[in-house]
């Protein structure tokens, strides 16, 4: 299967690796791109959904004496993944980040993280150089300016790595909702972070299902 190939295959809970990149208080104050809040709330849906379907997941900061520490909600969304603290800002030049990704055995490496033209798409074009198929979730990443952001991601695409958005992410691993597994914690996911759309899985639980669970019938679950 050649690289293009690989690249154009739907991701999925057991081919790729999620790696959340410096998202720490004051790489936040730098942020011109989109506003902290919903940089927040993207990145922790994002998380959230790794959790979900058991995705492997790297955490990384850089110099977290001077930056601050990893936001405590992304810690608890990832209670399994031990902080990576790294000098270096391409992430790819540290080699117990490598490592972490190397370990996870997958060849598909999903990148979130500050600042976009920076600390994610350094590492982005290396692991693409490297034989990785990249993609990076621009939803969840911020740049100092809104250009900075977009001409990051363009230089990005053009070298091969595909943009994604957290919710995407999300229901590409979900795919199908007769997957009872997953169905109830991809709703969980969704009425927390999904704005209106989850305001409207909410209504149809206990306004139509008469059911405040996460628990809907298979005929009455969510249009995607």
């Amino acid at each position: 299967m050649s690289s293009l190939d690989t690249r154009l295959e739907l991701l999925a809970p057991d081919n790729c690796t999620v790696a959340f990149v410096d998202h720490q208080p004051l790489m936040v104050f730098g942020i011109g791109s989109i506003d902290g809040q919903t940089l927040k709330n993207n990145t922790i849906a994002l998380a959230k959904a790794a959790r979900a379907f058991e995705v492997p997941v790297v955490l990384t900061s850089i110099n977290p004496a001077y930056s601050g520490d990893l936001w405590p909600e992304l810690s608890a969304a990832a209670p399994d993944a031990e902080p990576i603290e790294r000098t270096t800002m391409n992430p790819w030049e540290d080699e117990a980040f490598v490592a972490a990704v190397t370990a996870t055995g997958r060849r598909k490496l999903v990148l979130a993280g500050l600042w976009t033209e920076v600390c994610v798409c350094y590492p982005a074009l290396d692991a693409l150089a490297d034989g990785y198929d990249v993609y990076v979730v621009t939803d969840a990443c911020g740049g100092t300016t809104k250009e900075a952001h977009e001409m990051a991601v363009e230089r990005m695409i053009q070298a091969g790595v595909v943009p994604v958005t957290w919710q995407q992410v999300l229901l590409e691993f979900q795919r199908d909702w007769a997957r009872e597994e997953t169905y109830a914690a991809t709703l969980d996911v969704v009425k927390e972070h999904s704005g209106a759309y989850g305001t409207g899985i909410e209504y149809v639980q206990t306004v139509v299902a008469g059911d405040a669970s996460s628990e809907a019938p298979a005929s009455r679950k969510p249009p995607a």
